[in-house]
């Protein structure tokens, strides 16, 4: 009787060890995993970051359509092509969001 009480004692500490340790593996885990996956937004959006400065200066030199700074352009060329990307950017939005899931 008394060697019974001692090996559920024995055993109910193990599990307990074995399921703290479970555990702490789980969180570490997740930790690292978020840890990642910030660090892939930051450098997807230092991406961005430097490609949209890139073409300001590029627009700065040129405006689409290829007219250059001092001669007008057609307005509403302007706005379909500020539409288009920014639905361009949508999707790569969504494709990262789609990804990272």
């Amino acid at each position: 009787m008394v060697r019974s009480f001692f090996i559920g004692r024995a055993l109910a500490s193990a599990i307990a060890e074995q399921v703290e340790a479970t555990i702490t593996d789980s969180l570490s885990e997740l930790g690292r995993f978020d840890a990642e996956q910030r660090e892939r937004l930051r450098q997807f959006t230092d991406e961005v970051m430097a490609r949209a400065e890139q073409e300001q200066q590029m627009a700065s030199q040129t405006r689409p359509g290829g007219a250059s700074v001092g001669e007008p352009e057609d307005l509403q060329a302007t706005i379909d092509n500020l539409r288009a990307e920014i639905a361009q950017v949508r999707a790569a939005m969504q494709q990262y969001r789609a990804a990272a899931n």
